[in-house]
């Protein structure tokens, strides 16, 4: 479990910067890059906060 927590705030980094590739390919719409600045700061911080906890 501790492996996955400690993962876990790359995996939503990596959502949204595939939020960002799609935006910048595919459907240039506001909400996409809403949605990957929202995953991003949530994955920095969750990866901030996980990596101190779960030492």
């Amino acid at each position: 479990m501790n492996s996955f927590l400690k993962v876990l705030g790359l995996i939503f980094i990596l959502l949204g910067v595939c939020c960002l590739v799609v935006y910048a390919t595919a459907m240039p719409d506001n909400w996409l890059l809403v949605a990957s600045l929202v995953l991003e700061v949530i994955g920095i911080l969750a990866y901030i906060l996980l990596n101190k906890i779960a030492k």
